[in-house]
């Protein structure tokens, strides 16, 4: 049988070759996975000309999945230096990149990476439409903004955001319910100032049908973009993110019945005690589609340690049922992040991924984490090493501070708790002096 998109092959039946992949990677029978897929509770993001491609299944009854943002801006616009940044995000474990390039030869880097990189590509084709056509934003058409989409799609881009649940009704919101923050989102604000100084609806939900067509021809899937998200604690669960969400519940039902996989962004700023709740609210609007989440971020008073801050928030999301973590480094709020910032921002949300995949009690995800148990018991330090999430931080941390004995270290000595109980139960004379 024929079929364009994973969902319509899953709807049709058909187990395809990227089922069979996700299923063997997620410790699943691959009926299992068809099913969910064709129901739209897993993704796989997979663009019929993304032929380097690693595939992956996104789905909160899989392991959680992390997304790493980069791309050039006009203050920081080497490519090589965005690339180096790519592939080290990919060798660290990241599943997907999202170029969000707003400066320069945004076509080239974006083929480049459908070309070379084996994870996940996303866009966000409303910031690519002004620097692709050189216009100011009041002068792009909506078909500009559509032929970018479809522009992206035949590059091989796997998943595309787009902002297509804000209407002209949200500018009435915006203006009536005053926020701290109004629109944090920047592909939001985009649709939100081009809606004000045109007169005319979003195209991206006017045109929502075209686009589908689109995503189906070449199997894009479509991140609905959260333009309302909460920027600070105090617009968490306002009347804008929750009549949008309404939307995009409205959207989904729509891009499914085109056999179009969808994923749903979520906030953004969430005080810890809301998190849970925004995840169920979701997942009852929205079906079940996969969630895909900035953090959440759950205080707005850390810049420098954003990355933290949204560790805690992404554990309690995915752990509640968030798919996607898409991570936040030390420089959000401040500046493009560099390389070390992109290091420290994976590390975070691979814990907080991690650590929510084992409290679901996803197959085999405590595994690793009962090795290093194991290693740690006999003092075996390369063992260590092997279990561990950045093996070359935890070795320098050991090295940089030598204990005096090696089957110990240099907090405490020949008081470790571990040597002592092995020799205790060898019947061993434990010599502490």
């Amino acid at each position: 049988m024929n079929y364009n998109t994973q969902m319509e092959a899953a709807k049709k039946g058909i187990i395809t070759p990227q089922m069979k992949t996700v299923a063997e990677k997620e410790f699943r029978d691959p009926e299992f996975i068809r099913q969910h897929v064709a129901e739209g509770k897993i993704a796989i993001c997979a663009n019929k000309n993304h032929k380097c491609l690693e595939v992956n299944g996104i789905g909160s009854m899989l392991r959680t999945k992390i997304n790493v943002n980069l791309g050039i801006s006009r203050d920081c616009k080497d490519y090589d230096v965005e690339m180096k940044k790519v592939m080290e995000a990919v060798n660290m474990g990241a599943e997907a990149i999202m170029d969000l390039s707003s400066h320069g030869d945004t076509t080239e880097f974006r083929r480049k990476l459908t070309s070379e990189c084996p994870a996940m590509i996303g866009t966000v084709p409303v910031y690519d439409s002004v620097i692709h056509y050189q216009k100011d934003l009041a002068d792009l058409t909506a078909k500009d903004f559509i032929d970018v989409v479809r522009l992206h799609a035949q590059d091989g881009v796997d998943f595309v955001t787009l902002h297509c649940g804000i209407t002209r009704k949200t500018i009435e919101q915006i203006k009536t319910h005053k926020r701290k923050m109004n629109i944090v989102s920047r592909g939001g604000s985009l649709v939100f100032a081009w809606m004000s100084m045109t007169g005319n609806e979003n195209p991206f939900y006017e045109f929502y049908d075209e686009i589908l067509e689109i995503c189906r021809e070449y199997d894009v899937t479509i991140s609905l973009g959260d333009a309302c998200r909460p920027g600070c604690l105090a617009d968490a669960g306002d009347v804008c993110q929750i009549d949008e969400l309404v939307r995009l519940g409205e959207l989904t039902k729509r891009a499914w019945a085109r056999d179009v996989q969808v994923m749903v962004e979520g906030p953004g700023h969430v005080p810890l005690d809301q998190v849970e709740a925004n995840m169920k609210i979701q997942q009852t609007i929205c079906m079940g589609a996969p969630f895909y989440v900035l953090g959440p971020i759950v205080t707005d008073i850390a810049p420098g340690y954003d990355h933290i801050t949204a560790a805690i928030g992404g554990a309690v999301a995915a752990m509640a049922g968030a798919a996607f973590l898409c991570y936040v480094t030390p420089a959000e709020h401040l500046a493009l992040p560099n390389v070390n910032d992109v290091k420290q921002g994976i590390i975070a949300s691979k814990i907080a991924a991690h650590a929510a995949d084992i409290a679901k009690n996803i197959p085999n995800a405590r595994d690793i984490d009962d090795k290093m148990a194991d290693a740690r018991r006999r003092l075996d330090w390369e063992g260590q090493w092997e279990c561990a999430i950045d093996p070359e931080y935890a070795k320098s941390i050991r090295d940089e501070r030598t204990p005096e004995f090696d089957d110990t270290c240099s907090m405490c000595g020949k008081f470790c708790a571990v040597r002592s109980m092995n020799k205790a139960l060898n019947d061993e004379y434990i010599d502490i002096l």
